[in-house]
């Protein structure tokens, strides 16, 4: 797909606005991978992880309407998914995560079987961690560490102050390092 900036964005929004709802079509294929791994961050399960995906895809479908382009899609898309992930996390409880599908898709760089070894055994300390968190600690991480937002865009989904995701971020990592073995 061909990179859309902000002005084709708003264009098809308002595309969108005035009838054309084969237009979300598009905004979908665009977002559907970041949502869902940001899903699957939050969550631990993929299943959980689709599942809220698709919901924040269906709220944002009957949303879309009332969006107003002073944010970004991006990030007004990742707020839906991160209030949807925290409902689902408050609802469910569900218990850390065993399946090591999440592992197993991390990249190596050298596809030893003692480097796989140690790389499932990192990426499982980590979850195990990051579930361990809640639900908001483990949001500011995720946003920051895997999905790259500045702090601006992370205030923004949050709805919060950029201090105060510095300072939840400064605390989560300090958290991440007492619950990671070794530390």
């Amino acid at each position: 797909m061909a990179v859309m900036n902000a002005k084709d964005e708003n264009l098809l929004i308002r595309q969108f606005k005035a009838g054309d709802l084969s237009i979300f079509e598009i905004l979908i294929k665009k977002y559907q991978d970041r949502i869902y791994n940001l899903c699957r961050y939050l969550l631990g399960h993929p299943q959980d992880a689709e599942d809220a995906a698709q919901n924040v895809f269906l709220k944002a479908y009957r949303n879309l309407k009332h969006f107003k382009p002073e944010s970004s899609l991006y990030t007004w898309l990742y707020r839906i998914a991160v209030n949807t992930c925290l409902d689902h996390k408050r609802k469910l409880r569900p218990e850390p995560l065993k399946d090591e599908s999440l592992v197993e898709a991390l990249p190596s760089a050298e596809p030893s079987p003692e480097q796989h070894y140690q790389s499932k055994e990192i990426g499982r300390a980590i979850q195990t961690a990051l579930d361990q968190l809640p639900g908001d600690s483990r949001a500011v991480i995720v946003l920051r560490e895997i999905e790259g937002l500045s702090y601006e865009e992370m205030a923004e989904v949050l709805h919060t102050s950029v201090g105060t995701i510095k300072s939840r971020l400064s605390r989560t990592r300090e958290e991440l390092r007492r619950l990671l073995p070794g530390k």
